[in-house]
C-alpha cells in the first residue's frame, strides 16, 4: 500500500508542476518508472495509460478555467496524434538497449530544455518566428507527440515554448490549451502501445496511485496556472530530470568513480538551486516593476 501511496503523492506533484507550467508530468513519471527499473516501452505506457484520466481532468479545469483556445486545440492535437501512434509503434519495435538509452537520453534532454527555460531564460529546441501561425501548428503537433511517445514525455516542453513563439496568448491560455490537447494525444498514443502489446507488464499499481494523484491536482493546479513563482518551479524540476536520468545513463556506461559520482551528484543539486533562487529574483523583480507600471498608468491624467 505505501507504494501506491508513494505514486500517489508522485502522481500529484507531477500533475501540479504540468497543470502550472505546461510542461512535466510525462517526463517526472518517466523517469521515476525508469529509475525503478521498469523497462522503457513499458515505462511509457504506463505513463501515457496514467495521462487519459489526468489529462482529461486537467484539459477540462483549463476550459472551464477560460484558459482553452479551441481552434488552436484541434489544429495541434489532430496531428499530436497521429505522430504519437507512430512513436509507440516504433518504441514497441526497437531493442531494450536501444530503448533504455534512447528514452533517458531524450529524458536528460527535456530536463534541460525544461531548466534552460525557466532557469536561464533559454529555448533550446529551435521554434517558429512570429506570424503564420496556422502554418506550424500541424509540425509542432507531430513532432511533439512522436517524441513524447518514444521518450515517455516531451510533449509539454516541445509545444507550450512553441505555442508562446507562435501565438499571442498569455501563459495560462497556452499552459490550457497544451494540457487539454495532450488528452487527445494520450488516447492515441495508448492505442498505439496497445497495437504494439506494450500492455504487457505494466505495472499498474504505480500507473492507479499516479492517476490518484494526479486527478486530484488537475483541478487546483488549472486555477493556480499564471499565479505561481513558476521559474524556480521549472529550473527544480528540469534540474531533478536531468539528474536522475544522468545517474541511469552513467550506470549504464558501466559507472564512474566514487569521487567523480559525488563530484557530479553535488554539481548537479547545487547549481539547479541557485539558479533557481537566481531566477525566484528574478521573477520577483518583475512582478514589481509591473506592479508600478500598473500604478503609473493609473495616475496619469486622461486627455481632454
Amino acid at each position: 500500500m505505501w507504494i501506491f501511496a508513494a505514486f500517489a503523492l508522485a502522481g500529484g506533484v507531477a500533475q501540479f508542476i504540468d497543470g502550472t507550467l505546461g510542461m512535466g508530468f510525462g517526463v517526472t513519471s518517466a523517469t521515476v518508472l525508469l529509475y525503478l527499473g521498469v523497462a522503457p516501452v513499458t515505462a511509457s505506457a504506463a505513463t501515457h495509460a496514467a495521462k487519459l484520466p489526468t489529462t482529461l481532468i486537467s484539459g477540462l479545469s483549463h476550459w472551464r478555467a477560460g484558459n482553452v483556445d479551441g481552434r488552436i486545440l484541434l489544429r495541434v492535437a489532430v496531428p499530436g496524434a497521429l505522430g504519437g501512434f507512430l512513436g509507440a509503434v516504433v518504441l514497441t519495435n526497437i531493442s531494450l538497449e536501444s530503448a533504455k538509452g534512447w528514452m533517458a537520453g531524450l529524458l536528460v534532454f527535456f530536463g534541460a530544455v525544461i531548466f534552460a527555460r525557466f532557469g536561464l531564460g533559454q529555448t533550446l529546441i529551435p521554434t517558429p518566428k512570429n506570424g503564420q501561425t496556422a502554418r506550424w501548428l500541424a509540425p509542432i503537433g507531430v513532432v511533439g507527440g512522436f517524441v513524447d511517445a518514444t521518450g515517455g514525455g516531451g510533449w509539454g516542453p516541445v509545444v507550450t515554448p512553441s505555442l508562446m513563439t507562435v501565438t499571442k496568448h498569455e501563459p495560462r491560455k497556452v499552459v490550457g490549451t497544451t494540457n487539454a490537447a495532450e488528452f487527445v494525444v494520450a488516447v492515441s498514443v495508448s492505442s498505439g502501445f496497445l497495437t504494439g502489446a506494450a500492455q504487457h507488464g505494466i505495472p499498474w499499481l504505480p500507473v492507479l496511485g499516479l492517476v490518484l494523484g494526479g486527478v486530484i491536482v488537475a483541478p487546483i493546479a488549472a486555477r493556480l496556472a499564471g499565479r505561481l513563482p513558476h521559474r524556480p518551479m521549472g529550473t527544480l524540476v528540469g534540474g531533478l530530470v536531468v539528474l536522475v536520468n544522468g545517474i541511469t545513463i552513467i550506470k549504464a556506461l558501466g559507472g564512474v568513480p566514487l569521487w567523480l559520482d559525488w563530484t557530479l551528484f553535488a554539481v548537479a543539486v547545487v547549481v539547479p538551486a541557485v539558479v533557481a533562487w537566481k531566477a525566484w529574483k528574478a521573477e520577483q523583480a518583475e512582478r514589481v516593476a509591473e506592479v508600478d507600471e500598473t500604478a503609473a498608468d493609473r495616475q496619469v491624467p486622461s486627455p481632454r
